[in-house]
């Protein structure tokens, strides 16, 4: 399993973002979880295989959202990232 923590930049907060991104990962059987930063961006936990992973980075990348603009989209691979059982919102900044 891939485990990735992404952060977004660009139009993404207040846009939907979140909640679309969270519906492609349950459409791809992505785990993990997308919250807001304090700074404008959006940050992603995601754990995924290498194919699926590969989709929902694309998916991130072109904007889930029709009204979101990803700007900058940075991947780092982490296999600290905690594996959970569904992709979840979180409603706090981080």
């Amino acid at each position: 399993m891939r485990k990735v923590h992404m952060n977004v930049t660009g139009r993404v907060q207040g846009v939907g973002f979140r909640y679309t991104t969270k519906m492609v990962a349950d459409q791809l059987g992505v785990t993990g979880a997308v919250w807001n930063e304090a700074d404008g961006s959006v940050g992603i936990e995601a754990v995924a295989d290498d194919e699926t992973m590969t989709a929902f980075i694309a998916a991130v990348r072109k904007s889930p959202s029709p009204a979101g603009q990803v700007a900058r989209l940075t991947i780092t691979d982490d296999p600290r990232i905690k594996e959970r059982k569904t992709f979840d919102v979180s409603y706090a900044f981080h």
